[in-house]
């Protein structure tokens, strides 16, 4: 009966929220999320950044119901349609949506870049939004884990072309870099992802095949507000681990002043200095790269040439982790494959990979939301140094409701 009332997946704790809020907008199923952060006696409820990424999805989508308890400790998400950029919907001069992030943020922008290009291609229209306000991080961060931007559109969105969604028609705009300010919180940046690249369905996922052997090595060095020459001591000294190797290797200079933000009084002051290094391997086989990101902390107190070594050597590291996919775009793959057409796809991991708590998580998600359980098994091959594993994943058709079959 349509007076009934909807039945929710429960879920506790703040683990996975973007992620349970994803699958639950692209699958359609509400759910009841409790207990986060219950137990803190100074913060507790939804952080910042969660805060936000709600009233993302309130502005890329119509229909959306979110009830937020007093205290901030339960959520219920009902979700609607995926509307994308849509005028007169939120949707500023230029066909943007305007997304401000607080200065109380502590996430990278990739926190809120990954989960919106899973929605994208399920979108009725393009989906263009444009991240602003003092706390835009694009760098890469320490406390949370999340990578930079430049990882983001060379090891994260070129992926979307083995789903038959077309990278062409995905761009990255960074308008302005910043770090992340004191303490890892806020910044300065401002970056715009349009995103008109949308789908029936993904393909079916084959990356079963050999990872191939390391062909070239691509990157980019940056800095806001500190000498540009830190760009040139990253790249000496990633180039002098790493041309040891691999003898095609290139990385770019990228130099920004650092961004002015104003503070409540109406005072401008600079914030997100500092300075990192995003490193991309890409394979002889078709799909194949691996990636590496590393930053300087906020307090500073480290060089730009332990950066470049740091960052070449956690490359080498995730490479030998073996397989097709590396930690850092794992999920967004299997998600695109759970959602895409009704066939078995499947995909070589390393056993590090798979064995992430992160990972693991997603395939318990995926089972909430009714797909299907995973098949793993060792991959058959008599030249496999890494012990890598075959997972099996059966799409569940869901597809994107708001296009008409052709």
């Amino acid at each position: 009966m349509s007076g009934d009332k909807p039945e929710f997946l429960r879920f506790t704790g703040h683990h996975a929220f973007a992620q349970r809020l994803v699958l639950s907008t692209l699958t359609g199923r509400p759910v009841h999320i409790s207990k986060i952060r219950s137990s803190s006696p100074t913060n507790p409820g939804l952080a910042p950044h969660e805060v936000s990424f709600l009233r993302l999805l309130e502005a890329v989508t119509n229909g959306s119901v979110i009830d937020v308890s007093y205290s901030g400790t339960t959520i219920t998400y009902q979700p609607g349609l995926i509307t994308g950029t849509v005028a007169g919907a939120g949707a500023s001069v230029g066909d943007v949506i305007e997304h401000t992030l607080p200065a109380t943020n502590t996430h990278g922008v990739t926190y809120f870049l990954l989960p919106l290009a899973l929605l994208a291609p399920f979108s009725k229209a393009h989906m263009n939004v444009r991240f602003s306000g003092p706390g835009v991080i694009t760098s890469a961060t320490h406390a949370t884990g999340d990578i930079s931007v430049d990882t983001f559109r060379t090891a994260v969105l070129p992926l979307y072309a083995l789903f038959g969604i077309p990278p062409a028609r995905i761009e990255l705009r960074v308008l302005a870099r910043s770090c992340a300010g004191p303490h890892g919180r806020g910044g300065g940046g401002v970056v715009e992802l349009r995103f008109a690249s949308q789908v029936r369905l993904p393909k079916t996922l084959h990356l079963n095949r050999r990872p191939g052997r390391i062909r070239r090595i691509r990157g980019v060095a940056y800095c806001t507000g500190v000498s540009a020459s830190h760009n040139n001591r990253m790249i000496t000294a990633a180039r002098g681990v790493l041309n040891q190797l691999v003898s095609d290797v290139h990385v770019a200079a990228q130099y920004d002043p650092s961004p002015l933000v104003g503070d409540k009084g109406g005072v401008k002051r600079k914030i997100g200095i500092g300075f990192g290094l995003s490193l991309v391997a890409e394979s002889s086989a078709e799909g194949v790269i691996y990636s590496a990101d590393v930053v300087a902390p906020p307090e500073g107190g480290i060089v730009p040439e332990d950066i470049g070594t740091q960052c070449a050597y956690q490359l080498l590291e995730v490479i030998a982790q073996g397989g097709c996919v590396a930690a850092t775009s794992v999920n967004t793959v299997l998600t695109l494959m759970a959602m895409g057409s009704e066939d078995v796809g499947r995909l070589r991991l390393g056993r590090e990979v798979m064995g992430r708590e992160e990972t693991i998580g997603l395939a318990r998600d995926l089972k909430a939301f009714g797909a299907s359980s995973w098949g793993v098994r060792d991959v058959d091959d008599d030249e496999d140094e890494f012990g890598d594993l075959l997972i099996s994943v059966k799409g569940t058709g869901v597809g994107n409701v708001g296009r008409k079959v052709a």
